[in-house]
């Protein structure tokens, strides 16, 4: 089903139960209940209840720019809302050129209508939860993690060598260049002073694909018998190293000591998994030398989320011990230092 992107009356008072009925066939609004709030005050996601038509609901991502901004860590700054700007901007083409490219493999909500504006964004997409998928978690043993690996390596082997035109020319949310205002708060000077090269080590790593870019474990809708699973919330999805998504994921997932005894664990599921995903696709790719390529990178791009993260939020249950270590061991090998 192709993607529409239309242009309705925005100073209708209505204009977003508009386009829901008229993408989906339905005679009639039954109800509607707010998901979730947009970071920042920025909009709200909704399920719309339906009567007649094709589907018995929808979800609409509604996204309204601000007046006043409010961050919640107190980032009150332009940067801070260009970048959200973009990343709307960013999730629009995504679900418009590039949701259509993903199967069942790395299985993604279907997009059913865009409608852009210069400062407001709907996206009607299907309802994941009518769709199979109703069950979010906020902890997951071993098994689910390697699910959600498995989908994130699906989506790199699938993306395996495309160009972010009109995504985030380097994805994740954390990226160096979007970040100038938490490096330069960063009181860590051994990581502040590594952050470029770590950045550039990512960026010149082969093999690049595209990374989700938010890839944590509350983006991830599981199925009831948990034996399947979907990725939403595409707003930071670019180009970059797998790792990225990867390592994000794990952090997402885990405390330190788990982190410690898992990562290599997890590390082969995930390889494992986008071998297999890389041998079934059309991709040409030489598997062990990306494995070569990407397996050292696990531990830069852990340091790399880490530097945003001890600028953005000093004291996130997210900055413990293993990722101190990680850390200092990458900047130690920078150095040509023994760790």
């Amino acid at each position: 089903m192709s993607v529409r992107v239309l242009i309705l009356d925005l100073n209708s008072k209505t204009h977003a139960e508009a386009l829901v009925l008229k993408v989906s066939g339905a005679i009639l609004i039954n109800s509607m209940q707010a998901v979730q709030t947009l970071w920042s005050g920025y909009g709200q996601i909704s399920r719309y209840q339906l009567e007649g038509g094709t589907r018995a609901s929808v979800i609409v991502k509604h996204v309204k720019l601000p007046d006043d901004i409010a961050h919640p860590r107190g980032w009150n700054t332009n940067k801070s809302h260009q970048r959200k700007v973009k990343s709307y901007q960013v999730e629009s083409t995504w679900y418009r050129d590039y949701s259509a490219l993903c199967d069942d493999s790395c299985r993604v909500p279907q997009c059913l209508a865009i409608e852009p504006s210069d400062d407001e964004f709907l996206i009607v997409m299907e309802d994941l939860d009518a769709a199979g998928f109703p069950a979010r978690k906020s902890s997951v043993n071993l098994d689910e993690m390697r699910l959600c690996l498995d989908w994130l390596a699906h989506f790199h082997a699938r993306f395996m060598g495309r160009v972010p035109n009109d995504l985030w020319h380097i994805g994740t949310y954390w990226h160096l260049d979007t970040r100038p205002d938490e490096l330069e708060v960063l009181d860590d000077h051994a990581l502040k002073s590594s952050a470029k090269e770590i950045d550039a080590l990512l960026s010149a790593c082969p093999y690049q694909t595209l990374v989700h870019g938010d890839a944590k474990l509350a983006n991830f809708c599981f199925s009831k018998d948990g034996k399947r699973v979907a990725a939403v919330d595409f707003q930071y999805v670019g180009g970059g190293c797998g790792m990225k998504d990867v390592a994000y994921f794990i952090g997402s997932c885990l405390d330190d000591s788990r982190c410690a005894e898992h990562e290599q664990t997890l590390l082969d599921s995930y390889f494992s998994s986008l071998k297999m995903a890389l041998a079934g696709g059309e991709s040409k790719v030489d598997f062990e030398a990306l494995e070569a390529a990407w397996r050292p990178m696990f531990a830069v791009a852990w340091t790399d989320f880490h530097r945003f993260l001890k600028g953005w939020s000093p004291g996130h249950w997210k900055i413990h011990s293993y990722s101190e270590r990680v850390a200092q061991n990458v900047i130690s090998q920078l150095k040509n230092e023994p760790s």
